[in-house]
């Protein structure tokens, strides 16, 4: 039987009007802060600034807290914009929806229980030798159990939250509602086009049987590697909301700062290796850089990759566009550069020229260490530092509406979160070389 626990968990909202009542709630509470904010500013005689008000530390914690709560495509959205996508938010809700990635809470015993019993069947329990009832992981579309089967086979299930999928068009525009309030982002900006890809890949990622299809797809990929393993499949405990796989004992990639340089070299190179390869030889790329989803196999000195929703096919054109900016990038061409960084849409043909300058001078700082023969050293430089100080400053030209496309954001996230776990390893990696390999040869690497 499973195995029950004293943490009752928190259901999870599964009606729509359920969970536009919730983001009222949030709504209503952030224009209450607001409101006091602004009357608090009056009785002392100063002019209420709508952005100050709005990002305040309360008001922040409000929306993390109904998010979690909510958890579903409301949770993975603002876990989405807190990750680095080239879209630049203020720094006061960055740093608070950077809480939500590992803030989501679990479902309660009972729920769980319906929700397996709807998927598998009345007495489902007793295919187990053990259930966790306690997850172990919980985020924002589902959450994680351990469970071993009557016949041994020791397993990782991951069980969807309820109304999840029903609720991914509603959430995203609500989310969006809550990003238009004054202040969040420069006046004009067209949200739309990255809404919409949002609710496109959340859908994928709802799919658990399309997630089971990636996974087989990449282990087909990756088959005979010496750096990276992951979990097989359990076909027969798959379904549209259950995803079953093999446990793989491993532990957080990140906590291997102490390990000596030459492993945290080559980890990283591996993985950085790893976009490059998906990028231009799979065409396929997994573009959640959530550090959960890469652990380390100390027995076998495998990288452990998990996590197969966010799978996202990458248009040949687009390949082709960015071996040709990476080829040009390389060697430093101005105006070569500049056409490349248009085609792909870094920004468009009615872009202000000192808009197109700065965005530019922040792709130019980004491309260092590719430039460069030695061996970059992620873990000394300040490269992020100042890479993210251009981007507020861009951020703060309130003029500047343009959104590059969501699949080169979603790309950006990806890299974005390499070179943070790069810089976690403080890892020293020579970059030009890898990208050669991919951008110069006739023969790409597999």
């Amino acid at each position: 039987m499973p195995r029950d626990h004293d943490d009752a968990g928190a259901a999870v909202p599964t009606g729509r009007v359920g969970r536009l009542l919730q983001f009222g709630g949030i709504a209503t509470a952030i224009a209450g802060g607001v409101a006091a904010g602004g009357l608090r500013a009056l009785a002392q005689g100063r002019r209420p600034d709508a952005a100050q008000l709005l990002l305040t530390p309360a008001n922040m914690l409000r929306l993390t807290a109904g998010l979690s709560h909510l958890r579903g495509a409301a949770l993975k959205l603002g876990q989405m914009l807190s990750m680095d996508t080239g879209l630049v938010l203020p720094d006061e809700l960055t740093a608070i929806l950077g809480r939500m990635r590992d803030d989501a809470r679990h479902m309660p015993p009972k729920q769980l229980q319906t929700v397996l019993s709807a998927e598998w069947g009345e007495g489902w329990h007793k295919r187990f030798a053990r259930f966790d009832v306690r997850p172990f992981a919980a985020a924002s579309i589902g959450q994680v159990h351990r469970a071993v089967t009557r016949d041994g086979r020791d397993l990782v299930i991951k069980v969807q939250y309820p109304g999840v999928r029903a609720s991914i068009d509603s959430d995203v525009d609500n989310m969006a509602t809550l990003l238009r309030l004054p202040g969040v982002l420069p006046r004009g900006m067209d949200l739309a086009p990255l809404m919409a890809e949002a609710k496109r890949q959340l859908h994928v990622e709802a799919d658990y049987v399309a997630e089971a299809g990636h996974l087989g797809r990449f282990g087909a990929l990756l088959a005979g590697s010496d750096i990276f393993v992951l979990p097989e499949l359990q076909a027969d405990l798959c379904t549209p909301q259950v995803l079953a796989m093999t446990y793989l004992d491993s532990a957080p990639l990140d906590s291997l700062a102490g390990a000596p340089q030459d492993l945290r070299d080559r980890l990283a190179a591996a993985l950085i290796d790893l976009v490059l390869r998906e990028l231009f030889a799979f065409g396929l790329m997994q573009t959640d850089p959530n550090p959960a989803n890469y652990r380390y196999d100390p027995r076998t000195g495998r990288i452990v990759l998990l996590d197969f929703g966010a799978v996202q096919a990458i248009a040949p054109p687009l390949v082709a566009d960015f071996r040709a900016l990476a080829r040009v990038a390389l060697d430093g061409g101005t105006e070569e550069t500049r056409a490349a960084m248009e085609r792909i849409g870094y920004f468009g043909p009615a872009t202000a020229p000192h808009h197109q300058a700065l965005i530019q001078s922040m792709f130019d700082i980004a491309m260092t260490p590719l430039r460069q023969e030695r061996p970059f050293d992620f873990g000394r430089s300040d490269l992020l530092v100042r890479l993210r100080d251009m981007g507020l400053a861009i951020g703060n030209e309130r003029e500047l509406a343009h959104v590059p496309p969501a699949a080169t954001l979603f790309l950006h996230r990806k890299i974005g979160g390499m070179y943070l776990m790069a810089a976690k390893l403080q890892a020293r990696v020579a970059l030009r070389p890898m990208v050669e390999a991919y951008c110069r040869r006739a023969t790409m690497p597999r």
